[in-house]
Formats: structure tokens, C-alpha cells, sequence
């Protein structure tokens, strides 16, 4: 089981109730509701970063791969490395 930490929170009137209803319609506890939906920012959020770093990668692969194998068929590269 992993160890928990309290954190303490302010909200506005309207932000608190509606975090009561969800957690009633839901059957959570608001903490399991808070917990819910910041893992589900936290996944988006890392998405999105490894995302952009794919993407990145894939800029900096076309960058360096251009006109490299220009002109050159599998089988020729085959054929120069002798497999």
C-alpha cells in the first residue's frame, strides 16, 4: 500500500458543491474523486509531452536522413552492406 499525505484545500462555495454531488452520484469519496481526475490531467499532461518528443524526433530524423539514402534502393543498400 502506498503512503498517503494530507493536503488541505480551499474552494469556492460553487466548486465544493458540485465536488459533493459527483462524489454522492459517483458513490467516491470526494479524496478518491480528486484523485481520479488529477491522474487523469497527469496522464493527458505526460501524453502530450511524449507526444511533442515523438514528434520532435521524428523532425530531427528527417532532418538528418534527407538526401542520404537519396537515389538508393532497398536492395542496393542491401547489396553495399552485403546481407
Amino acid at each position: 500500500m502506498s503512503a498517503t499525505v494530507r493536503k488541505n484545500f480551499v474552494f469556492k462555495e460553487e466548486v465544493a458543491a458540485h465536488l459533493e454531488e459527483l462524489a454522492r452520484n459517483g458513490k467516491k469519496s470526494m479524496t478518491a474523486l480528486v484523485e481520479e481526475l488529477v491522474e487523469h490531467r497527469y496522464r493527458n499532461e505526460r501524453e502530450k509531452k511524449r507526444l511533442e518528443a515523438f514528434k520532435k524526433s521524428i523532425e530531427i530524423a528527417d532532418e538528418i536522413g534527407s538526401g542520404l539514402l537519396e537515389g538508393k534502393s532497398i536492395q542496393s543498400i542491401k547489396a553495399d552492406r552485403n546481407v
